[in-house]
């Protein structure tokens, strides 16, 4: 017979239709985070290619930080086409002679992605997030030096204040929290606000 994730198409509700358990995120808010992101990005006013990365970070983040806040996971099959997806359409700017540097976008993807994997080390910070470090230095470095580091440390500062809200709400103390959707959220939040 047909499975729940087999030939037949999920119910809409969310819920398996044989058990009624909750079958991934509430049923539209995927949607709803998507048409957020993409809103917040059209009032920045960016355009062409570098407005291409941004919505295209944006639409990889959403399902990256559903599943990170799911299940503390950011899965390569979501991560590599959110670096690749991202450096590709940056390359497309710089061919289009979009303002920002292509070369300051490069250099950043490995200054982010060394320092990501540098705080792996001692501190157990997942290698999704540092699989997912070069999309973010990518779109922080096209416009500036001052982008990277306003990006990565908003990311950081978001995701304390949560870890913090957290603690406060009684949340065992050695408990993961999810660093992907901040480092998202950061880095998209000071691209639009300076692209």
């Amino acid at each position: 017979g047909n499975d729940i994730l087999g030939s037949r198409l999920l119910p809409p509700s969310g819920r398996c239709p044989k058990c009624r358990a909750r079958i991934g995120p509430p049923a539209g808010s995927v949607e709803l985070m998507a048409a957020a992101a993409f809103t917040g990005i059209a009032l920045g006013g960016a355009s062409g290619w570098l407005a291409a990365a941004q919505y295209w970070l944006a639409a990889c983040g959403v399902a990256l930080a559903m599943i990170d806040l799911a299940v503390q996971r950011l899965p390569d099959v979501l991560t590599v086409p959110a670096c690749a997806g991202t450096l590709l359409l940056l390359t497309g700017a710089a061919l289009a002679g979009e303002p920002g540097g292509f070369g300051r976008a490069a250099a950043a993807t490995l200054v982010v992605t060394a320092a990501f994997l540098l705080l792996s080390l001692p501190s157990g910070m997942g290698l999704g997030d540092v699989k997912l470090a070069p999309a973010i230095g990518a779109l922080l470095g096209w416009n500036s030096w001052q982008n990277v580091l306003w990006g990565t440390t908003a990311g950081f500062f978001a995701g304390l204040v949560f870890a913090g809200v957290l603690l406060t709400a009684g949340r065992n103390r050695r408990a993961q929290v999810a660093f992907g959707p901040f480092m998202i959220i950061g880095a998209l939040a000071v691209s639009v606000a300076t692209g």
